[in-house]
Formats: C-alpha cells, sequence, structure tokens
C-alpha cells in the first residue's frame, strides 16, 4: 500500500535527502563560481602595477543636454554610462592608475551661455579632450552604449580611430577581455572616424558595453553586479595594453597639473530639465 506508514516514512527520508542534495548542489555551484571569478580576476590583478602612475582618462559619454540613447524601459545612456566608467575609474585607482574622469553627474562641459544644442555638443566635446592633452594621458577610454533598428543586435566592441596602432592594440585587449569575462560578443574591433579619436594625443578606445536596443542588455546595463563585470573587463584589458608595451622615452606626466585638475575641475554646468 502505497501510503503505508513504512512507505510514507521511506518517502520523507528520500525527501530529505533530496533537498540536502540540492542544497548541497547549490551551495557547490555557487562556489564554483567564486572560484571561477577569482581565477578570471587574476591576471588582471597581476598586471595591477602596470597601471600603477599611468594617467588615464575615464570618460562617461554624453550626459546634461545630451542624454545618448534612450531604451524601451526610458533608461538613459548616460546614466549607465556613467555608472560602468564609476565602477572602472574605481579599479585603476585601486590599481595606482592617475584617473581623471571628464564627468562625474549628470553635466555636460559647455558653457552655461552656449546656445543650441550642436554647439554645447561641440564645446563639451571640445574640453573632453583637451582636459586628456592638457594633461599628458596615457590612455583614453569612452564609455558609450549602442542602439540598432532590428533588436536582436547584442554585444559590446571598441572602436578606435582609422589607423591608430596604440588605440588598436589597447582595443583588441580591451575586446578579448570583454569576451572573456563578460561573455556577451563575438565582435571584434571597429575602426571609426569620431572628433574625439582623432583629436587626442594619446590612444583613444571607445567602448559601447551593449545594446539597449536589445531587451536582455538593456535589462542587464542596469544591474549593478553586470555594470562590475563590464568595468572589470574593460581594466583587465587596461592592464594588459599597459603590460605589453614597452617604454618609451618621453616627458614625463605634470602630475602636480594632475592635481590641481582633480581640486580644480573644469567648470561643469549641470542640466535643468
Amino acid at each position: 500500500d502505497f501510503l503505508s506508514p513504512t512507505v510514507l516514512k521511506t518517502f520523507r527520508i528520500k525527501k530529505y535527502w533530496f533537498v540536502v542534495l540540492v542544497l548541497l548542489a547549490g551551495a557547490s555551484f555557487f562556489t564554483a563560481r567564486f572560484i571561477i571569478a577569482r581565477v578570471e580576476r587574476q591576471p588582471a590583478e597581476n598586471l595591477s602595477a602596470a597601471v600603477a602612475g599611468k594617467v588615464i582618462v575615464v570618460d562617461p559619454g554624453h550626459g546634461g543636454v545630451d542624454p545618448g540613447v534612450t531604451g524601451k524601459s526610458g533608461v538613459l545612456e548616460k546614466n549607465i554610462n556613467l555608472a560602468v566608467a564609476g565602477k572602472l575609474a574605481s579599479y585603476l585607482g585601486q590599481a595606482g592608475a592617475m584617473v581623471l574622469m571628464t564627468r562625474e553627474a549628470d553635466v555636460d562641459l559647455s558653457d552655461p551661455g552656449t546656445t543650441g544644442l550642436l554647439a554645447q555638443k561641440r564645446q563639451d566635446l571640445e574640453r573632453r579632450v583637451a582636459l586628456a592633452n592638457e594633461n599628458r594621458a596615457d590612455l583614453y577610454l569612452s564609455i558609450h552604449v549602442n542602439s540598432y533598428p532590428f533588436p536582436d543586435r547584442c554585444g559590446a566592441r571598441t572602436f578606435v580611430q582609422s589607423g591608430a596602432a596604440g588605440a588598436l592594440e589597447a582595443a583588441r585587449l580591451i575586446q578579448a577581455e570583454l569576451a572573456r569575462v563578460v561573455k556577451n560578443t563575438d565582435l571584434v574591433t571597429g575602426e571609426v572616424d569620431y572628433y574625439i579619436t582623432r583629436s587626442t594625443l594619446m590612444p583613444a578606445v571607445i567602448v559601447d558595453i551593449g545594446f539597449l536596443s536589445n531587451e536582455r542588455e538593456e535589462k542587464l546595463l542596469q544591474d549593478p553586479a553586470y555594470q562590475s563585470a563590464v568595468a572589470w573587463a574593460v581594466y583587465a584589458g587596461t592592464a594588459g595594453y599597459f603590460a605589453g608595451r614597452a617604454a618609451e622615452p618621453g616627458p614625463a606626466p605634470d602630475k602636480e597639473a594632475v592635481i590641481k585638475t582633480f581640486k580644480e575641475p573644469v567648470r561643469l554646468k549641470t542640466f535643468q530639465p
């Protein structure tokens, strides 16, 4: 009889061990994920010395009057860019880099009296480039989010100015780390002709971290844990880039000027909708 006390007792025991096994399996999974995460981060941690002392501009794209692209949920690119860029700046700073962020809030760098969106955007870009060039930065990293008419398009991708060998090296390493850590892309580094990439005196890499036009990525890009993973991948690629570079003679960065920039930032304009 299936409902006899003996059978019920056996069923309960089996059910108990089933629950135990499920819990153990779950614990093993999360332990494994923790170990994998540590292993994935280990190479970049070993290369952190290569980043120490480097002047790196971290540029959260858009901001202020320029929202960038907008997702179906209403999320704005400029806010995602800032969140990821902040995490990237933190990783670089912890490794000893001297980090210059072009913005740390929802602002643009145009003067309050500048009229017309195009004029504001132009001045904003000019000021971002000037910040990097005047402080003789070693690398310029600009964080962006993409959009596309076809919602199935997804994945992170890096871009550089056509013919910029140094930037291409950095971009390819960052692209490889995005593929390894985030595992959301099989894309390759592309070439562009943007004001920032052609006007900086140092290698500049545009990092499009995903597509807001893709429903899944739109959700992921708003997840702080995913943002941290993306930022770590960009950091890891950056560390690999500096570790692989041979020492090049040239004027040392003006550390006092960089410190002054932190204390007396460029006048920023907060956007009032």
